[in-house]
């Protein structure tokens, strides 16, 4: 059997001490930690070492544990001061003795170790029931002292101690490096084993000489280390994806205000200022307001009567102070329909991909915030087909083969569209709206020619094409997530 000079010094030094870790070893070998370990790993391949691998747990104190440590945990310093009262104490004047923060957190712990009992809004102390010091409290007075523990007497305290994130968990990886049987017989002999100079690097002379038994093997089958490369979030790649397509496509992109007023987010859209949409539920509305633009009377008198429109309008009488009102827009039309009142010289091709805000309780698939892509096409020439046609080349162009529409209704579009996409395991999805701007709409911001509008919900497309149950995920910092992604997602 051959070994190298390095797998040599290893194994005499390994028989002298039969169990290593490996620092001890290297130094006992004179070698560096990587050169001791490639050459153990040698020996190990050859039956003459074993490696042992164990993972310790390592705890250590947060900054939050140290406060507590100090002062005590919150529910010690809610008994401390029920108890010092002599009577129950409600849980209002308790917060006006203690952060609300701190109150809300002892409830729970005083219940669950049994120190007090909560009726009708007042703690009162269980008898005696509380221990000088409970385990989680010595166990956070020794890490506050030691630094750093790797075992701990009380394990049901430290879990605890971890989930309400006052000790820190940390997991560190031991090896342990030992002499086979055949390792040790071998030692013996070490002076008979014949010692070859290993070629670690090839040159032309080598490869010429066709020398070959000295170079040093390698195991094209061993598991390396796994590599994270930078990469574009997944999310923000799809989104960067939908703008090339638009632009490739022709088309303009325009940016606006994420703050709007009614007139442009609500009004200019043809939409009754008694519509569902606008109430407070659905809205975020601020505490401030926006000048009208010059000419919103004709907008006006499309909603009172329809204007010159011929339409009969929404009846009833307009608002000027509910279209002030400014709003956290809703869509991104609000951005479209302003740019085409400012440029309302056809031809036009323009679209947004941006961030809209609304009422929304967050689910799965509902966020209160979420990026919206919205898209408006002006021309004489243009008709309801170049609509359906914009939209399939578009959906192909992300990824989805088949696409069909059905009709759908919008208080601003006219005729209108919901385009639905198929996706296996999952079948027809709707991932959007579209249509033509009904006259009531581009009549009163003097557009003379048809508007193709449609919008969709750029997160919905996400979740299809990266295969997520959860909205939330993409605004979430899950590394592994990120890590896992593959780039082409």
């Amino acid at each position: 059997m051959q070994l190298t000079p390095n797998e040599k010094r290893v194994l005499s030094a390994l028989n002298d001490l039969k169990r290593s870790p490996p620092a001890e070893l290297a130094a006992k070998s004179d070698l560096n930690p990587d050169a001791l370990m490639q050459s153990a790993y040698l020996l190990e391949e050859k039956g003459l070492s074993e490696i042992q691998e164990s993972v310790t747990e390592i705890y250590t104190i947060s900054e939050e544990g140290k406060e507590y440590a100090r002062v005590g945990l919150p529910e010690r310093q809610i008994l401390s001061y029920v108890q010092s009262c002599g009577e129950g104490v409600t849980i209002p004047e308790l917060k006006t003795r203690f952060p609300p923060a701190i109150v809300g957190i002892s409830m729970g712990w005083l219940r669950r170790k049994g120190w007090a009992a909560i009726a009708d809004g007042v703690v009162v102390p269980a008898g005696d029931a509380a221990p000088d010091t409970g385990a989680d409290e010595d166990t956070l007075m020794m890490l506050l002292e030691e630094g750093v523990l790797t075992e701990s007497a009380h394990e049901t305290a430290v879990k605890d101690l971890i989930k309400r994130k006052l000790v820190d968990v940390t997991e560190k990886k031991l090896r342990t490096i030992a002499i086979t049987e055949e390792g040790e017989k071998l030692s013996r002999e070490i002076s008979q084993v014949e010692e070859t100079a290993e070629i670690v690097q090839l040159t032309s002379d080598i490869i010429r000489s066709r020398r070959w038994d000295n170079i040093r093997a390698y195991d094209i089958h061993a598991t390396v280390p796994r590599t994270y490369p930078v990469k574009i979030h997944p999310y923000q790649r799809l989104i960067d994806q939908m703008r090339r397509i638009l632009l490739e496509m022709g088309f303009t992109e325009i940016k606006g205000d994420v703050v709007q007023s009614s007139f442009w987010n609500f009004d200019a859209l043809f939409q009754p200022q008694d519509h569902p949409a606008r109430e407070m539920q659905d809205t975020f509305y601020l505490n401030s307001e926006a000048e009208l633009p010059e000419g919103y009377e004709k907008v006006r008198d499309v909603h009172e009567f329809g204007g010159e429109t011929g339409s009969t309008g929404w009846g009833g009488e307009w608002s000027e102070e509910l279209s002030r009102k400014e709003v956290l827009r809703t869509h991104t039309t609000a951005i479209t329909i302003r740019y085409l009142a400012e440029h309302s010289d056809p031809p036009k091709k323009a679209f947004c991909i941006d961030r809209v805000y609304r009422r929304e309780a967050i689910d799965p698939t509902h966020t209160p915030e979420f990026e919206q892509l919205e898209g408006v096409v002006m021309d004489p020439g243009v008709s309801f087909a170049n609509l359906l046609g914009y939209l399939v080349e578009f959906y192909h162009h992300i990824g989805f083969k088949d696409v069909r529409f059905r009709p759908g209704y919008f208080p601003y579009t006219e005729p209108s569209v919901e385009a639905e996409v198929y996706v296996d395991s999952l079948g027809w999805v709707e991932l959007g709206g579209a249509g033509i701007f009904r006259e009531e709409v581009t009549a009163p911001l003097g557009i003379k020619c048809p508007v193709l509008a449609w919008g969709l919900g750029v997160s919905r497309v996400a979740m299809l094409r990266l295969g997520l149950r959860d909205l939330r995920k993409l605004y979430q910092s899950d590394i592994d997530w990120l890590r896992e992604s593959p780039v082409g997602a």
